[in-house]
């Protein structure tokens, strides 16, 4: 079967099965969904498989790409994983989409193998995992009840922030605990919207060495046609870490998506779509 038909393909990388979902038709778009350890199902966009052929990555230790390996890194495993995909597709390069941890991995990707992007959206990521990036979120989280006086449940969500998980189902629950935290506006008009895709999220349990990281003296090498997607609200990779990135990576471009929080693809897709597609645009 051709490497970019139409469908669900599967390969062994260092005897660990990394499983990739192919969607849409037009220039080769490689997306990697964010975690370390959700479901890559959240990150599907119609509107791009309108104009990608979108391949999306299960990352290894989610859903059928299994087992996780035991001496896995925070970033490097995965961009390991996700140069086996690009190589196996046998396209000479590739855009690559990276959301929060993905773009993590697809920014360590295209800083070791430029020859292999052609173009990179950073979507609601950082440069940085340092003291000062979790202080950050932490501090934005603590005021989230504040933020929805309207909504005592706000409050519930918290706790999720330091439950510790010992099965795949509680790391799953604690994620749709979380989800809230997530959007500009989780209880407002599109709440069952977003009330959904909570229901339907999944996570699981990925072992690795947790070291922070910091790419920000690096990014100045980067010459790809670059995008920086950032959701106004979000409460973990917000205009903070998009505005680092843009003015680290020459010629960038950042889009703000005003009304958005971690998911914009969601809360805004119009914007985000449109967005990502500056990447193959002719100006």
């Amino acid at each position: 079967m051709d490497t970019l038909t139409p469908g669900t393909h599967s390969l062994t990388v260092d005897g660990s099965r990394q499983v990739y979902h192919v969607a849409g038709d037009g220039p080769v778009l490689v997306a990697h969904a964010g975690g370390p350890g959700i479901d890559h199902g959240y990150l599907r966009s119609a509107d791009l498989e309108k104009r990608f052929t979108v391949v999306y990555l299960e990352p290894v230790g989610t859903g059928d790409s299994q087992p996780f390996p035991e001496d896995a890194s925070y970033v490097g495993t995965y961009a390991r994983f996700l140069g086996a995909v690009i190589d196996h597709l046998g396209v000479p390069r590739v855009h690559l989409l990276g959301h929060s941890h993905g773009g993590f991995v697809a920014l360590r990707y295209a800083l070791d193998h430029p020859d292999r992007v052609a173009g990179l959206a950073l979507y609601s990521t950082s440069p940085t995992t340092d003291e000062e990036f979790w202080a950050s979120m932490r501090s934005n989280a603590a005021s989230f009840p504040d933020r929805h006086p309207d909504h005592p449940e706000a409050a519930d969500v918290l706790p999720w922030l330091t439950f510790d998980s010992a099965t795949d189902e509680e790391h799953t629950d604690a994620l749709r605990g979380l989800m809230p935290l997530y959007f500009a506006d989780y209880w407002g008009e599109r709440h069952a919207e977003y009330a959904a895709l909570r229901e339907g999220v999944r996570a699981w349990r990925v072992h690795h060495d947790g070291e922070p990281f910091d790419y920000r003296a690096e990014l100045g090498d980067l010459t790809v046609r670059t995008v920086i997607v950032c959701g106004r609200h979000d409460f973990i990779c917000g205009p903070v870490w998009g505005a680092m990135l843009h003015n680290g990576i020459p010629g960038s471009r950042l889009v703000m998506l005003e009304e958005s929080g971690h998911f914009g693809q969601t809360e805004e897709p119009d914007a985000f779509t449109e967005a990502v597609t500056w990447l193959i645009s002719v100006e």
